[in-house]
C-alpha cells in the first residue's frame, strides 16, 4: 500500500509541474480562442471510453477532424494538455482499487514516463504535414487494435497480477515504446491489454497499469508541448472539465458494462478510420503543395 502512495505522489508531482508550466504559458501567451461547450462534451465522452478500456487519443482526433477544431498541427499537444489532469484522477482510482504487483506497477510505470518525455520533444518538433502522416499511420495502428478487440482476437486467459524475470523485463522495455507512441495518438490500452495478457497476466491488470501510465506519461508528455506552444488552450481547458466528469461518471461502469462494447467499438472503428483518412489525405494535399511552392 505503501508503495503505490509513493508512485501516486510521483504522478501528482508530473502534474503540478505540468499545470505550473501550462499556467505560466497563458500568461505570457493570451489564448486566441475562447472556450465551447464542445470542447467540453468532446471530453466528456472521450474519457468515458477512455476510462472503460475503449481509449481516448483516437477518439480525441478524429472529433477534432469532424468538427474543425484545433488544426492539425495542434492536436498533438492540445490532447495531451487536456488529457492530463482527467487521467490524474483516473491514476488514483485505479491504482488504490485494483491490486497490482507494486514493483511491476512503478517499473512500467516509470518507463512510459521515460517513453514520453523522448516522444514529445520529437513530436513537437515535427512539421504540420509531418504531423499528418504520423498521425494517420497511427489511426490506422488503433483502429486495428479495435478491430482485434471486437473480433475477440486479443487473448485474455492470464491470470496473474505480477511478472518476473524475462516477462518483467519485456513489459517494463515495451511500455518504454507505448509512452513514446502515446505522443503521436496510439492509445496504450490495447496494446497493453494485448502485451500482458500474452505475458500470463489478467486482463484487469490492464487497467491500473495504462491509467497509471497514463497518470505519468501525459503531463510529462504536455510539458514539451507546453514549451513549445503548440497547443489551443481553449479547447485543452474543455477537455479538462469534461474528461473529470467523464473518467467519474464511468469509473463504476468497469466491470458492469464490460460485456456490452461492441458496437460502442464498431462506431468508433467507423469514425476513426474516416480521421485517418482524412487526415493522409490532408497531408498528401500539403506534400504538393509544398511542392508547388
Amino acid at each position: 500500500m505503501l508503495t503505490q502512495w509513493l508512485l501516486y505522489g510521483m504522478v501528482a508531482l508530473a502534474h503540478l509541474i505540468a499545470v505550473t508550466a501550462w499556467v505560466r504559458a497563458t500568461r505570457r501567451n493570451k489564448p486566441s480562442s475562447k472556450l465551447g461547450l464542445g470542447d467540453v462534451i468532446i471530453g466528456i465522452v472521450v474519457n468515458f471510453l477512455d476510462t472503460l478500456g475503449i481509449g481516448s487519443y483516437a477518439q480525441i482526433t478524429s472529433l477534432f477532424k469532424l468538427r474543425g477544431r484545433p488544426t492539425d498541427d495542434l492536436i498533438p499537444g492540445t490532447m495531451n494538455v487536456g488529457s492530463a489532469i482527467p487521467s490524474f484522477f483516473g491514476a488514483f482510482l485505479f491504482i488504490v482499487s485494483i491490486k497490482v504487483d507494486p514493483l511491476l506497477l512503478f517499473a512500467m510505470i516509470g518507463s512510459s514516463g521515460l517513453g514520453a518525455w523522448f516522444g514529445a520533444g520529437l513530436v513537437s518538433r515535427m512539421s504540420k504535414r509531418h504531423i499528418q502522416t504520423v498521425m494517420g499511420c497511427a489511426l490506422l495502428v488503433a483502429a486495428g487494435f479495435l478491430v482485434m478487440g471486437l473480433l475477440g482476437l486479443i487473448p485474455n486467459s492470464g491470470t496473474e497480477m505480477t511478472l518476473t524475470g524475462w516477462r518483467f523485463l519485456l513489459a517494463v522495455g515495451s511500455n518504454f515504446i507505448l509512452g513514446a507512441l502515446m505522443c503521436i495518438g496510439i492509445g496504450n490500452y490495447a496494446p497493453s491489454m494485448v502485451l500482458l495478457s500474452m505475458l500470463g497476466m489478467h486482463p484487469i491488470a490492464a487497467y491500473p497499469i495504462m491509467i497509471g501510465s497514463d497518470g505519468l506519461i501525459i503531463p510529462v508528455a504536455s510539458i514539451g508541448f507546453i514549451r513549445s506552444g503548440r497547443f489551443d488552450h481553449s479547447v485543452a481547458v474543455g477537455l479538462v472539465i469534461g474528461g473529470v466528469l467523464g473518467t467519474f461518471a464511468a469509473f463504476p461502469l468497469v466491470t458492469a458494462i464490460s460485456g456490452h462494447l461492441n458496437a460502442m467499438r464498431g462506431l468508433v472503428i467507423l469514425v476513426v478510420l474516416y480521421a485517418a483518412v482524412s487526415m493522409l489525405m490532408a497531408a498528401k494535399h500539403n506534400k504538393a503543395q509544398d511542392a508547388g511552392a
